[in-house]
């Protein structure tokens, strides 16, 4: 495109000024340059479907930007045990709610350091992941990591499972591990990742059936 504009610049130069063509083309070989990758970033858009707590379908316009952001997020997610099942009489409460302090510091960050996405109605992936956050991570947290804290002050060397609030903490924590997981399948689908199961360690996520994550 560049070759076909400077020979236009070299035609429309009757006096055949070398100088003339030669910038020319360069100028506006330089100006297509950045036209087609701002196409590429903002232009060449796809929509996507994807399905998350308490946010029923929701319809999201990605860009390459989007499916960056939404790699980096479904990578910092999946390998935290945070999105993965505790059972009854495995792992500590403790170990899990670091791993999620961790993914809201992690994710927290991924938002602010990325270029805002393009979207319509303002659904981007940062909306996405702020729902994370807010409706997921941050309530829990809020809840559980002060009860926590004042059962192991309280009692130091005492065994967690000895803790009065365990089973009830357990089972809230599976629902927003079971929550997180869908999150970051919608991170997947986002980023255009094929077979996420397989990262997150073959676990099933509620509503997903494994199809074309593009509409």
């Amino acid at each position: 495109m560049g070759g076909a504009a400077a020979w236009a610049l070299r035609l429309l130069d009757a006096a055949g000024r070398e100088y003339t063509f030669t910038f020319g083309g360069v100028v506006v070989g330089a100006l297509l340059a950045g036209a087609a990758d701002f196409y590429r970033r903002t232009v060449r858009l796809t929509e996507i479907r994807v399905s998350v707590p308490q946010l029923s379908e929701l319809t999201f316009v990605v860009n390459d930007d989007t499916r960056q952001v939404s790699w980096q997020l479904f990578v910092e997610s999946v390998t935290r045990i945070s999105t993965q099942r505790l059972n009854d009489d495995d792992g500590l409460i403790r170990e899990a709610l670091t791993s999620l302090y961790g993914l809201f510091a992690t994710t927290r960050d991924i938002r602010r350091t990325a270029r805002p996405s393009a979207g319509g109605n303002g659904i981007t992936v940062e909306y996405l992941a702020v729902n994370l956050l807010n409706r997921e991570l941050r309530p829990f947290l809020s809840k559980w990591h002060p009860r926590l804290r004042q059962y192991e002050t309280a009692f130091p060397n005492a065994p967690e499972a000895e803790w009065a609030d365990a089973a009830e903490c357990r089972r809230h924590l599976a629902l927003v591990q079971a929550h997180t997981r869908e999150y970051v399948m919608g991170f997947a689908r986002l980023a255009g990742v094929v077979d996420p199961e397989l990262m997150l360690g073959g676990i099933d996520v509620p509503g997903h059936d494994g199809g074309d994550t593009r509409s």
